[in-house]
């Protein structure tokens, strides 16, 4: 069963542009890790101003080998603490927080 991890950024007024460019610069990273299903970078228009990022993995297993891997590292070096092993950084430049919601997948309909 899929899993859908979904990071709700919080983002001060004026700096989204720059996390949509800091995640455009890196696309496609994580697309070759083994157990990845798919990726979103959501853009708030209403209703909470948090931008989320959705990635959905084929187990929790999967998600945590890539979050324990040096290539989660080398994504989150410069906005987690100890080189990208550690937790975030209380004060990174683009985000002023972030929450991690974890779900599993019960129904899923894809276009045909």
């Amino acid at each position: 069963m899929s899993v859908v991890k979904i990071n709700a950024i919080e983002v001060p007024e004026g700096k989204g542009a720059e996390l949509e460019a800091r995640f455009a610069a890196r696309a496609g990273m994580v697309d070759q890790q083994p157990g990845f299903e798919e990726f979103m970078l959501l853009r708030p228009v209403a209703g909470d101003d948090r931008y989320f990022v959705i990635t959905r993995w084929e187990s929790e297993e999967a998600f945590q080998d890539w979050r324990s891997g040096q290539a989660f590292q080398h994504q989150h070096r410069e906005t987690h603490e100890d080189e990208g092993k550690g937790d975030a950084k209380p004060q990174h430049p683009v985000a002023t927080g972030a929450s991690l919601l974890e779900f599993e997948v019960v129904s899923l309909t894809e276009a045909g």
